[in-house]
Order: C-alpha cells, then structure tokens, then sequence
C-alpha cells in the first residue's frame, strides 16, 4: 500500500492529526487519513438523512500502535465532555480490533468499515436498533461504495475516494486488515463526482485511497491511474487544480508521467511511498522495488516536469535496521530530491510479521526519526529559499494561509475567500512557510 492511510500531504509525527466537523446534534471526530476525511462526510450525510442527533462518530486510524492508543484517548475524553451523547466508534481501528473498543465503558457502538458506508448502518441507529458491534469480514468485500457528496465544509479542496483496501502485505503494514482487498471506483464514477464538486465552485480535487496506483486492476480492461488523470482532465475542463495523492511509485503507469509532462492542470507535486533507503529493509519489509527504482524513478519523473517536488514517507528504526542502513535513508533525502517527509519511528502492530523480527530498541528509533526530520528541515528550507522572487498561483485554505501548485505554505495579508486562487509573488522564507504578497489577476509571471 502507498500509506495513503497515513499521509496527509502535511507532516505527521508520530499519530494522526484529527479534525471534526458538527452539525444538528451530530459530531464526527476524524482521525488519520484524507480517505477517513472523504468518509466521514458521506456518513454526516447518512446520519443526517436518516435523522441521527445527539451523537458523536468517531472514525479511526490504525496505522500504528500510538494511533490506536489516542483513538482510545479522544473517545474517553469526548465522553467526559459529553456525558450524555451516544459515542460511535468506526474506522480501521474498530475493524482490526473491535473487542478493544467495545469493552469500553464510554462506547456505545462498534461500526466496521465496510458497515459506515451504508445508509441503513445509520437509519438502524437512528432507531436503537442493531447490535452494539457491526463489524464483519473486510476481507469479503468486493466492492467500494459510492457515494456523491457536495463537500468537506470548507472549500479550499475536495477530496474524491478513486479507490480502496490493498492486496499487497508490505510486513510492517495492518491497513490491508482494516480496508480489505483492493477495490475501484468507475471512471465514469469518479468523472461525475468531480463535475459535481467543481458546479459546486471548488477549484481543486484531490484523488485518494489506500493504493491508488492499483486503480483499475478490478474492473473491464484494467485501466491504469493515468487513464482515469487523463479522463477526468478532458470531461471536466472546469476543473483548475488535480492532485493525486500518496502514489506507490513502482505502480506508476506510463500514461501517468506523461500527463505528468503534459498536463498543467496536474499538480507538480507527488507523495512516495518509499518507507526506506536500504535494500535489505526494503526486502525485509516486502516492499517491491529497490533503492535504486526509487532513485531512478523520481529523477526520470523530474525530467519530465522539472519543477516536481516529491514528498516521502520513511520509516526509521525498521527491525534489524543496522546504522549504516538507516544512512541509507538518510542520504535518500538527498539522491531522491525529496522536499517534504512523513517520518515514522517504527511501531510494532500486532499481527504482523514485522512485529516478530528483532527490534529495534525504542530509543534508538526515535534518535533516528528525530535525525531524518532535521534532515527533512533543511531540505524544505532549501527548497523554500529557491522560491523568494518567484510567483505563483495559491489556493487560499483559511484567513491568510494557502499553498501553491508544489504544496507549500504560503502566508498572504489581505482579504481572500477559502478555494480562491490568487496570484501572489514569495517575499521571503522562515525555513517551514512563504510569505508573499498579492498581485493582480492578470499580472504575468
């Protein structure tokens, strides 16, 4: 899987970052990735269509073992804040250890992951009816449900599940166990998602999912991702911005760099799951490609699209990970051009085989996640110092705060709605964000 179950597009530490949306007595808690966030919506719209009230959903992360621990966390705290409300606990958490959450005291139900995407999950709470754990095989699910929603409540960016679950079994990783095997959403699908979210005036779309490079190996013809990037740029031409989030780079299909190339409306941004920089933990982690594809595949990609920045997951403090392996990382920073890391200390998750290798000593793990992110600070400060002067086009995501085509921050005074895009030229750099100044509409770069 390319983690996309952990990556946000912003650095994470050590858990996931939660967000929470609330409306007519219902309160959803999101824990972990964008594909939650996608998923959180479309069970705000079951709930308030079946007229659930008075309920706080919690939808889980369980990439590591920390995640697991403050999902536990933000369920006992919102039940002291809220003594009275029925709590609902989902997500991947719930699906890979739902007893652990159903012996607690301040939970009322389990959901799976399979089961919150359905509308009669939440008609049947609605009514009180239903067990106080739903939670069934992932493992048989063959499909992804679609839904079409208008939003996240906010409009700076959209994000649009293309599909979900993983079929590799990458040792470290539970994910697989918490969003069953691979599945994909249809072209035509997707197209009409995004034509629907772009009437509804936003002007960038992410596409996400576990393992979205696996689009398509499921349905008629086993298209590739870059066929869907390319349909949905010709079908939707009123679409201004489209990302892809975190891709497995050894999956990427040639028609995907080429729209890489060609395609302005694709943003130069991408996020590899590179996990490491040593061959041997790569083997030993079951990863399917070595230092080198990596090495070679963001230098062919940046040939393509010369102002591609890459960001990266790596995991420090692997088992068995000797110095001079964790070196390899290291200097991955540097022969992959990377800008923006998600660094992880290895988190043993029970269950998988990488929990039954010699570990790591904690300490030590954390000692090299702790150095690989000063490494990561200085290669985004690097690469912010070289945007001074320059201009961009910044999508607008709250009061004075955007990012440009690239991802990075940017400051700008003055008044600009949430999903604008303005033109702003980059003053000066504090080594983590872009200050700039505005400029007009039609100023030329």
């Amino acid at each position: 899987m390319t983690h996309e179950a952990q990556s946000h597009s912003e650095p994470l530490e050590d858990h996931p970052e939660a967000s929470e949306t609330t409306a007519a007595g219902l309160r959803l808690v999101t824990l972990g990735c964008r594909l939650n966030s996608f998923e959180s919506e479309v069970m705000r719209k079951h709930a308030q269509e079946a007229g659930l009230g008075d309920t706080i959903v919690v939808n889980t992360c369980a990439v590591t073992a920390e995640a697991v621990r403050q999902a536990q966390q933000t369920v006992r705290r919102l039940r002291r804040e809220n003594p009275q409300s029925r709590i609902v606990v989902t997500g991947c958490a719930a699906q890979v250890e739902p007893a652990r959450f159903a012996d607690m005291a301040e939970v009322d139900r389990v959901i799976g992951n399979a089961e919150k995407m359905k509308p009669e999950t939440f008609r049947d709470l609605a009514a009180g009816e239903g067990p106080r754990s739903l939670v069934n095989d992932i493992m048989s699910v063959r499909e992804t449900a679609h839904a079409l929603i208008d939003g996240f409540g906010t409009r700076a960016r959209a994000y649009v599940q293309v599909q979900n679950g993983c079929d590799h079994r990458c040792t470290f990783c539970i994910i697989p166990y918490g969003r069953g095997p691979s599945r994909s959403v249809a072209a035509g699908e997707v197209v009409a998602q995004i034509a629907r979210l772009v009437a509804q005036g936003y002007n960038e779309v992410v596409l996400t999912g576990v393992d979205i490079t696996s689009w398509g190996a499921d349905l008629p013809g086993t298209p590739r991702l870059g066929r869907l990037v390319r349909q949905i740029l010709r079908h939707v031409p009123d679409l201004k911005r489209l990302r892809i989030s975190s891709i497995d780079q050894v999956e990427a299909d040639a028609d995907l760099l080429r729209a890489l190339a060609e395609e302005p409306r694709l943003m130069p941004h991408l996020h590899l799951s590179l996990q490491a920089g040593d061959d041997m933990i790569l083997k030993r982690m079951k990863r399917r490609h070595a230092r080198a594809d990596a090495i070679r595949f963001c230098a062919e990609a940046r040939r393509l699209r010369p102002d591609l920045v890459f960001g990266a997951d790596i995991i420090a403090g692997f088992p068995t990970e000797t110095e001079a392996m964790f070196e390899a990382s290291l200097d991955l920073v540097d022969a992959c051009g990377l800008t923006f890391l998600h660094v992880f200390p290895f988190s043993p998750r029970p269950g998988t085989p990488a929990a039954r290798m010699p570990q790591v000593p904690r300490n030590v793990a954390k000692e090299r996640a702790q150095r690989l992110r000063a490494k990561a600070e200085v290669a985004l400060g690097q690469y912010l110092d070289q945007q001074v002067g320059r201009t961009h086009d910044v999508l607008m995501e709250r009061d004075g705060l955007g990012r440009t085509p690239h991802f990075a921050e940017v400051a700008i005074e003055g008044d600009a709605r949430q999903g604008e895009i303005l033109r702003a030229r980059v003053t000066r750099s504090d080594g983590r964000r872009l200050q700039g100044e505005r400029l007009p509409p039609n100023f030329a770069a």
